[in-house]
This record gives structure tokens, sequence and C-alpha cells, in this order.
């Protein structure tokens, strides 16, 4: 049995980026810039040879999960994003700015 893949967080003054990594290896990424208390995602990538997972929707429940933490609201520019929220919109009204 495998564990799960650790999604971090790394932060900076302007934004940030959670990431997952394998071996020292960057397979995933979602990264975001701020625009005053909100979070524009503007990214994100899965590594061709991990895609079709569970490294994405993970990705986003980090980002969403942070949000919510932090009283933000995400901006999903990038279309990955904007498609999973659209999907379900009653699972992020609290944290979606349209």
């Amino acid at each position: 049995m495998t564990t799960p893949d650790e999604v971090r967080h790394h932060p900076s003054a302007t934004g940030g980026e959670f990431r997952v990594e394998r071996d020292g290896k960057r397979i995933a990424e979602l990264t975001y810039s701020l625009a005053g208390s909100d979070a524009v995602v503007s990214h994100t990538w899965v590594d061709p040879d991990h895609r079709g997972g569970t490294l994405a929707p993970s990705l986003v429940a980090a980002a969403v999960e942070w949000a919510r933490a932090n009283g933000r609201r995400i901006v999903p520019r990038c279309p990955y994003v904007a498609k999973v929220f659209a999907r379900a919109p009653h699972l992020y009204a609290d944290i979606w700015k349209q």
C-alpha cells in the first residue's frame, strides 16, 4: 500500500504555490498570486506520467483549505480550477470570487 503524496505550501510575499514532490522531483503544482485578500490561481500542472489521478484534485483541495483558514477568496483563472469550482459551486461558494 502506498501513502498519499503530501501537498506542501510554499508561500511568498506576493503569492505562492502548492506542490507535490517525489524523490526530490516536482511532479505537481498549483500557483497563485495575491491581490488584496484574494488569491488568483493562475496555473495547475501535473507531470504527464502522473496525470489522471488524485494529484490535481489534491492541489485544489489544499488551496481551498488554505483559503478558508486564512479568510481568502480564490479567483480561479486556471481553467482546471475554474472547471472544478463550476462542477460543484455549492462546495466553493464561501471562497469562490467570481
